[in-house]
């Protein structure tokens, strides 16, 4: 895994698309699927070329098999390989759905002209912020962009007021990034569509100059961060929920503790998580089922409880230890316009922040 996203941040936005034949490599060989044929329409089988980890929602996709008994062959990799994936098969692709991680890589996939058309009754249950206007993806959760901090380490008095502060001298080899990770991704075009990308490119060579702490992931940062092996770190609201829960604990209990930034700062960008239905599959009833199952009270209370993400159907509580959704000062951005993720991968690459 590790060689595949060293290769794909190695590559220029000229070449991304090719990362796909690489990944195309990776995610046959590790998702523990056949290469079998894709099936046809409506036979109780889908294959669901899933961005989010697997831990988090195999217990989801096993529970729409049970209610529904349509099978569904998952293919696991991180959302930016299987995006390239996608774009590389073209119409060949054998996968009917797709479930990313973040609306930059649906947007990605999307201008390629390979998604059809989700139904109004599908997309309508989710509030216009959070879905296409193509109607080609929807959202069905949302995380909101944080900094993660050791209360020890940080007085709450003294936090960064701005996500660009942070490659200020005061936070110098404090502030911990995970470069590879796809929010991260999003989060830094979400800063070069409302800046221009100058201030994005400023940014980064500012957190490299600024000796930032790179980590794998975002599980790794708030478990560095509890720890006080670094003060701080950027990372989406859900994963203090999950360490709390893997350490017997609650939120509340953690060292660490989640800082929103205030007054609409990019810091503070809501995403989501959300689908769409690969063309192929336009007509099959069995794909969008697994949309609507998704968008259902049940997918959404298991993205409250179980992952700790915010749902975003209306009448679904959000998880507890963070503000309701609907009380985030949420910069001024288009999800629909952060689909340039060639672009960000390369201007990510270029910083030097990729090892």
């Amino acid at each position: 895994m590790g060689f595949v996203v060293s290769a794909l941040f190695r590559r220029s936005a000229a070449t991304f698309v090719a990362t796909g034949l690489v990944a195309v490599g990776l995610v046959a060989c590790g998702s523990g699927q056949d290469d079998a044929d894709p099936g046809e329409p409506n036979d109780k089988i889908i294959t669901v070329y899933s961005g989010r980890n697997e831990k988090l929602v195999k217990p989801l996709l096993e529970r729409f098999t049970e209610q529904t008994g349509i099978e569904i062959r998952p293919r696991y990799a991180t959302t930016a390989q299987l995006a390239a994936q996608l774009v590389e098969e073209g119409d060949r692709s054998p996968a009917d759905i797709f479930f990313a991680q973040d609306a930059g890589a649906l947007g990605t996939v999307a201008k390629q002209g390979m998604f059809a058309t989700l139904p109004e009754t599908s997309t309508g249950k989710v509030t216009e912020t959070y879905r296409a206007r193509s109607g080609q993806w929807v959202g069905v959760s949302a995380r909101s962009r944080v900094l993660v901090y050791n209360a020890d380490q940080v007085p709450a008095d003294q936090l960064p007021t701005s996500v660009f502060d942070l490659t200020g001298p005061d936070w110098k080899g404090k502030v911990a990034l995970a470069p590879t990770n796809a929010s991260f991704q999003a989060f830094v075009t979400a800063i070069r569509v409302q800046h221009g990308d100058q201030r994005a490119k400023d940014f980064l060579s500012g957190l490299k100059a600024n000796e930032a702490q790179i980590r794998d992931n975002n599980i790794r940062i708030v478990e560095a961060v509890d720890a006080g092996e670094v003060p701080m770190g950027l990372v989406n609201h859900y994963y203090l929920g999950a360490i709390a829960e893997e350490q017997g604990s609650t939120p509340e209990a953690l060292k660490a503790k989640l800082h929103f930034f205030p007054d609409g700062d990019t810091g503070a960008l809501v995403n989501i998580a959300g689908v769409g239905v690969l063309n192929r599959a336009a007509e099959d009833a069995d794909a969008q089922a697994f949309v609507d199952f998704l968008l259902g009270a049940e997918a959404q209370r298991y993205f409250a409880e179980e992952t700790f993400e915010y749902p975003v159907v209306t009448g679904v509580p959000g998880p507890t230890y963070v503000p309701p959704l609907a009380d985030l000062k949420v910069p001024a951005i288009d999800l629909n316009d952060l689909d340039t993720l060639e672009a960000t991968v390369a201007m990510i690459t270029d910083s030097g922040l990729v090892p």
